[in-house]
């Protein structure tokens, strides 16, 4: 075998470990929501997740791959049959973010909660991590309804053992300079404290590297 054939060799196998070795290190999270997700009103790069993408690439964290699953209109019903379109994507983690059309629509609460069980349990049996947040509706819904949509999150947050964001809006909602003319979406203000919010809750379960 002569020389320049083994140096070939090695330089491939090199390369190959090298390039195993980085598909092995990426970390991907899998922001599956409605409008709040997708960045309603705002720039592609303006979503929370852009924005927390950014913010890692700053803490040298290029490991993580984030990938914005948001689709406005989305309720939780839509949750399970996306999560199985997009586990192709094979994501580490994956934030759960849905709930907040069904509280505005005045949908079956039971219901919601049977949709997002089903979408954490199928996370959960595809060693997906999971990590939720939590919605609260405004008081015309009446006081029963708000209080039992609230209370789904973090029972599911218990029962699974899953991370828990009480409130995704939290520091945003109801504050009409941070949110858009619709008073429901944040703004790019208003967006910017979500993903710092969300950054933080997040960054305990992100490897370092």
């Amino acid at each position: 075998m002569n020389k320049a054939f083994i140096k070939v060799l090695l330089t491939a196998i090199l390369f190959l470990t090298v390039a195993s070795s980085i598909a092995q290190d990426e970390f991907t999270i899998l922001f599956l929501g409605d409008s709040l997700t997708e960045g309603y009103g705002l720039q592609e790069n303006e979503s929370f997740p852009s924005l927390i993408e950014s913010r890692l690439a700053t803490d040298d964290m290029d490991h993580v791959r984030i990938i914005n699953a948001g689709i406005s209109g989305s309720t939780s019903a839509s949750g399970l049959s996306r999560l199985q379109w997009y586990i192709r994507s094979r994501p580490d983690l994956m934030v759960l973010s849905l709930g907040a059309n069904d509280g505005l629509r005045g949908l079956s609460i039971e219901e919601m909660k049977a949709n997002l069980t089903k979408t954490i349990k199928y996370a959960l049996d595809n060693n997906v991590q999971v990590a939720i947040t939590g919605m609260l509706v405004p008081p015309n819904m009446g006081p029963e309804y708000t209080e039992a949509f609230a209370q789904v999150f973090p029972d599911l947050a218990e029962e699974y053992n899953i991370p828990f964001m009480p409130f995704l809006l939290q520091d945003v909602a109801a504050i009409p300079e941070l949110n858009q003319a619709d008073g429901i979406h944040p703004n790019v203000e208003g967006t910017k404290i979500v993903a710092e919010n969300v950054y933080r809750f997040l960054k305990p379960l992100l490897p370092s590297g």
